[in-house]
């Protein structure tokens, strides 16, 4: 059965953020021994393409309109403030992650999950950078540091750009098994942090 893998994206997204776990379950869904285990896709607000950090252009594959049914369900960061403010945005993230099976962030986009009241008090962890503010805009958050990603049960959350990647194999191995996760890492040529 194949597990859906719905990736949100804004405009100033960083690219790292996305492409990192698109890279991740695309590669994983190749190299599993029954193919298919898992389809990666980009949803975006609206149709069209968005402009990515650095104006590094990306043709969604849904708006929040018309995408398959999510599985898992995963929020970056990059300017994550203007996304704090478009309550059809939080809307949907909230409305996605009680149906998906699994709801992850990369970098900042904890901070769209706790204003979409997905987090709230749970272990969680950012950016280096954003660790401070991210405790201090929702103080019931345990937000911890110097941690590659935190697996609070159906809800993963990762440090910043490149987390996203150890964080994406962490979930291909908790969604598959260990041997694809390793073979995924393998196929990359990536130098997996299994924390």
């Amino acid at each position: 059965m194949t597990m859906n893998v719905a990736i949100l994206i804004y405009e100033d997204a960083e690219v790292l953020d996305f492409s990192g776990p698109f890279e991740v379950f695309s590669t994983a869904a190749r190299v599993a021994d029954q193919p298919g285990a898992f389809d990666a896709f980009l949803v975006a607000e609206e149709p069209g393409p968005v402009a990515a950090r650095a104006g590094y252009e990306v043709v969604p594959h849904y708006d929040l309109s018309n995408h398959p049914d999510i599985d898992l369900l995963i929020v970056v960061g990059g300017v994550h403030e203007p996304q704090m403010e478009r309550r059809r945005v939080i809307d949907w993230i909230s409305t996605q992650s009680k149906s998906a099976k699994h709801v992850a962030s990369v970098c900042t986009g904890a901070f769209l999950l706790a204003r979409a009241g997905v987090i709230h008090s749970q272990t969680v962890t950012t950016h280096w950078e954003d660790i401070d503010d991210l405790k201090e805009t929702f103080p019931s958050l345990d937000v911890i540091d110097n941690q590659r990603w935190v697996d609070a049960g159906s809800i993963t959350t990762s440090a910043g750009i490149s987390a996203g990647i150890d964080m994406s194999l962490h979930l291909v191995r908790t969604f598959a098994d260990a041997s694809l996760a390793e073979r995924t890492a393998r196929k990359m040529e990536y130098d997996w942090r299994d924390q």
